[in-house]
């Protein structure tokens, strides 16, 4: 199987499927990632342009992502973005990464830039219908992002209603934390929700919720099956 990780920044893609990423990538799967505002030039304790790529790579190195496609959309700002340059971008991936399962942002998340990413990946991964040579999407997730995806205020939309659960194990939490950690600047201490006791607290509910004991939860809203 084929995974495609479409994301607006770098780092959203390891807190939301890390160990995931990691669980599927040691089972013989292919992962790669789509970062639409690569550079993510607002963000606090921002290292400068080289260690942040180079963070990024790292990274990835350690989730097992295979390849990156990276975009430089401006950072909060997605939504002064043409929404149809965000899907172009998106499909570009899909054509070359061929994905069966494609993993998103929830649209209800609290960041902008999910929100629009997501809108985008929603609108892209109908490629298949409007070209022959574009692979069917099989499936699309939602993944939950911390400090965004639970910070879901706005009651107009639905939230983050979690129906896959992934068991990711002791291993798959510490190359998840591992993956985090190798963004320079992104984790912040308890309570925070990027804080490691906060990943681990919550890798552990939805663990519980599973029956298992550390789990990455998704929610799965679009499935296709050919038999």
């Amino acid at each position: 199987m084929k995974y495609l990780i479409v994301a607006a920044h770098p780092d959203d893609e390891v807190f939301g499927a890390g160990a995931t990423i990691c669980k599927l990538t040691q089972a013989g799967h292919e992962v790669d990632a789509c970062i639409l505002s690569g550079k993510a030039e607002a963000r606090s304790y921002r290292p400068g342009d080289e260690e942040l790529a180079s963070d990024m790579h790292n990274s990835f190195d350690i989730t097992g992502i295979r390849r990156a496609f990276i975009e430089e959309f401006p950072n909060i700002k997605l939504n002064t973005v043409e929404h149809l340059q965000l899907v172009k971008a998106i499909e570009a991936a899909i054509l070359d990464a061929k994905p069966d399962v494609v993993i998103t942002h929830h649209p209800a998340d609290v960041n902008n830039d999910h929100f629009h990413t997501s809108l985008a990946c929603q609108a892209a991964i109908r490629l298949f219908q409007r070209r022959p040579m574009a692979s069917p999407i099989q499936e699309l997730w939602y993944m939950e992002v911390p400090s965004s995806t639970d910070w879901c205020v706005n009651t107009a939309m639905n939230q983050f209603e979690p129906n896959l659960f992934v068991e990711i194990g002791e291993d798959g939490l510490a190359q998840k934390l591992k993956g985090i950690a190798a963004y320079g600047g992104v984790q912040r201490p308890f309570p925070h929700p990027s804080s490691e006791e906060a990943i681990r607290g919550l890798a552990a509910y939805r663990g519980a919720q599973s029956g298992c004991t550390y789990a990455e939860a998704f929610q799965v809203v679009f499935r296709r099956i050919t038999f």
